[in-house]
């Protein structure tokens, strides 16, 4: 999430109960209305990313990073994980390629098509899991929503010491902690609730997620920083862009399939 003036709250929260029961009916469903929605938001965020960072032949660009993307999604869906690095390898080298020939910067073009490609890939694999996919996204997105609430509320009411203050100078400590907070108390709860596991430990677990989120966060706006743009869009009323409301989730979504693969737990 960026940093907005109090003012734009209302709108956060109007766009909030309009997009979440639509996150979440998809997540409920899973299997295709999950994956084209998963689709549709590949699609915007490479459209964001590409019109920002690559030029006025931006939608060469997008077409590419959509692509590759897509490809790697299905992967998942097919139950190849052994493909998707080589697919998302091959659409940095054709986007940088690109980039090259025409003598312009690369990193954006090599850093966008991991950054567009893994947090929708993890969050079809979480979803597909057996047994526990819905829960699994659930559990992962109100632990983000518990760390960007507390720590928006804790960074207002107390303040303090700022946290990135070149990068995103709005948040600081005292509201990192408080989201620290929030997000271990949801994720122990939501655990216990859908019996995912111990809770102590799936507690940690949203506890370091939500810190790995916030990450992202600031990641996305030190890109708006050297832009000099305060949005990716202006989509989505009180929020931005796709990839303003998702910063945190490109980054949490797949260190949570990184988890569970690497532990083989819930």
């Amino acid at each position: 999430m960026t940093d907005k003036k109090p003012g734009d709250l209302i709108p956060r929260i109007l766009s909030a109960l309009v997009l979440a029961p639509i996150v979440l009916g998809a997540a409920w469903f899973g299997g295709l209305p999950f994956q084209l929605m998963m689709a549709l938001v590949i699609v915007l965020m490479a459209s964001e990313w590409t019109r920002l960072t690559c030029g006025p032949v931006w939608h060469i660009e997008a077409i590419i990073m959509a692509g590759s993307a897509l490809a790697a999604m299905l992967a998942a869906v097919t139950d190849n994980l052994n493909l998707l690095g080589w697919i998302i390898l091959a659409g940095m080298a054709v986007s940088g390629g690109l980039g090259w020939v025409r003598g312009q910067e690369l990193r954006w073009r090599l850093l966008g098509v991991p950054y567009i490609s893994l947090g929708p890939v993890a969050l079809v694999w979480l979803r597909d899991q057996d047994g526990v996919g819905l829960a699994l996204i659930v559990w992962l997105l109100l632990v983000i929503w518990a760390m960007d609430i507390g720590a928006y509320f804790a960074g207002r009411a107390i303040g303090g010491p700022k946290l990135a203050p070149r990068a995103s100078p709005n948040k600081t400590w005292a509201g990192l902690i408080g989201g620290m907070v929030c997000a271990g108390v949801v994720g122990g709860a939501v655990a216990s609730a859908a019996s995912l596991g111990p809770v102590w430990v799936l507690a940690e677990l949203a506890v370091a997620v939500g810190v790995w989120s916030q990450v992202g966060d600031i990641a996305e706006s030190m890109v708006k920083r050297h832009f000099g743009v305060k949005d990716m869009s202006n989509l989505i009323p009180g929020h931005g862009g796709i990839l303003d409301r998702v910063d945190g989730l490109l980054f949490a979504a797949p260190a949570m399939a990184a988890f569970i693969l690497v532990t083989g737990s819930i």
